[in-house]
């Protein structure tokens, strides 16, 4: 494994182009553009503000930067440097921006979300969508790039449009029956359109491309219901994560739950192999006694090495108890994602937060009953990775910190994961490992992104973002340098 040298970076912003030659990072107003295998400078532009968002078109042949402060997106084109364009929403405001799937039209959202304005590169026309509803998933498109599904508010009811992205016409609309819906999302096969409700109502509705309501699904009531959802690569099965702390699997035939994946405090099955993350012991120099380093010097815990020890069952997590007088509980499902080749499941049950001075303590108090007055345990340091061809949960990794992301190799079953530290971790069906991110400081590895052939991935602090190498000599770019540097 090699890394690059470390680059300046603004608000986590950095993205490899859809065909992967290109890596695009934001330095405050500045979009830096560089070959994805020597990390030269290709295209330097400069925008009128700070950017705050910025996304690939689907032939990688434009980038669009968004500074949603001034209501304004600026886009760059990489076979013609010197064009640009520049689109200001006046008044209206600006809250959200992105690419269609031909890459040749721009759908803004404006204040308030009164409506989307889809402005054409082309012919330089201009449309409007009203009555688009403000919500955390509220548009999607079909993976083909023929179709769009619009979350709609009117009248106090919500609705679903579904548009022909080549002329923007509508093809369906109809009325959901949600009280309050909370988002949308297409399967891979683009046939059907999973509608979820608010977190107050559980609900989840499957549509098929002409309106039609397939089937609708709720596992409890009087309780917070769903916090997360994911499909399958296959479109075979539909993850439903829940503020309860399970995750429930339907079925494309009959939509109904095949199973549910808990997540206890404590892994009984002998059969689960459980990874815990563990702080390496320096061996001492015979005869040489070990003095503790003053505090000035000592070097922050995120850089201490570690390793990964496979621990006996039954195993105990560390766990926190959520705090049940705020908004917004750190508890339920909050993170689900299939392995490419639909083999694998990976999840998070508790959501990541700023931990409290001192350990994690361990739960011991005993469950009650009545899903409706539970209140689940928050288990932020874990990753559950769960078989799917068997249906049963296959590892789990715990770490020292709480898990901030993790992501799945586009290409094969092998996940990354960040806590926040200055290590990345890998795993596979092979094992695991703990790799530190060399360089001078601290480098808080906040975030990740895999390239799309799953040989490099991007890795983002605060400030900084380096990249990550995993192939053999032969694919290293003159950017890594011989393999050996860093491992």
């Amino acid at each position: 494994m090699n890394f690059s040298e470390v680059f300046k970076l603004s608000s986590l912003l950095c993205k490899f182009s859809p065909d992967g030659k290109y890596l695009a990072s934001c330095v405050q107003y500045r979009l830096v553009i560089r070959d994805v295998n020597t990390l030269q400078i290709l295209q330097l532009y400069t925008c009128l503000d700070q950017i705050q968002h910025i996304e690939w078109s689907a032939d990688s042949l434009f980038i669009l930067c968004a500074m949603y402060k001034r209501g304004l997106v600026q886009v760059w084109s990489l076979e013609q440097p010197e064009w640009h364009c520049r689109i200001d929403e006046g008044s209206a405001g600006l809250v959200a921006s992105c690419w269609s799937p031909d890459g040749r039209h721009i759908l803004n959202t404006t204040e308030f979300h009164l409506r989307i304005t889809v402005w054409s590169l082309c012919t330089k026309s201009v449309s409007y969508i009203k009555y688009p509803k403000a919500c955390q998933q509220g548009i999607a498109f079909t993976r083909d790039g023929r179709y769009m599904a619009l979350a709609e508010r009117r009248d106090c009811k919500d609705h679903v449009s579904i548009f022909v992205c080549s002329d923007w016409q509508l093809l369906r609309h109809f009325d959901t029956e949600t009280q309050d819906l909370a988002g949308i999302e297409w399967a891979p096969n683009g046939c059907v359109l999973a509608v979820w409700d608010t977190c107050l109502e559980y609900k989840v509705l499957l549509y098929s491309l002409d309106g039609r309501l397939l089937s609708a699904y709720c596992a409890y009531e009087w309780s917070l219901g769903v916090k997360s959802v994911a499909w399958s690569p296959s479109s075979q099965f539909l993850a439903v994560g829940s503020y309860d702390g399970k995750v429930r699997i339907l079925n494309h035939v009959t939509w109904k739950m095949i199973t549910e994946f808990g997540h206890p405090a404590t892994v009984n099955n002998p059969k689960t192999v459980v990874y815990k993350e563990a702080e390496k012991n320096p061996q001492l120099a015979l005869g040489r006694l070990a003095f503790p380093a003053p505090r000035a010097a000592a070097s922050p815990a995120s850089n201490t090495e570690s390793k990964y020890e496979i621990a006996s069952a039954p195993v105990s997590l560390q766990t926190l108890k959520p705090i049940a007088d705020r908004a917004n509980p750190k508890i339920g499902v909050g993170a689900l994602a299939f392995s490419p080749d639909n083999y694998f499941l990976a999840t998070r049950s508790g959501q990541w937060l700023r931990p409290a001075p001192g350990p994690l303590t361990l739960s011991f108090e005993p469950q009650c009953s009545d899903p409706r007055r539970r209140k689940p345990d928050s288990v932020p340091n874990a990753v559950w990775i769960w078989d799917i061809q068997k249906l049963r949960l296959f590892v789990v990794l715990e770490q020292l910190s709480p898990v901030r992301s993790f992501q799945w190799d586009p290409q094969q079953p092998r996940l990354a994961i960040c806590t926040g530290g200055s290590k990345v971790y890998l795993w596979s069906p092979a094992g695991c490992l703990s790799v530190q991110v060399p360089g001078e400081g601290d480098f808080q590895v906040l975030s990740l992104c895999w390239h799309f052939s799953g040989d490099s991935m991007a890795l983002l602090s605060k400030d900084h973002f380096c990249l990550c190498f995993l192939e053999t000599e032969e694919r290293v770019g003159t950017a890594f340098g011989r393999p050996g540097d860093h491992t």
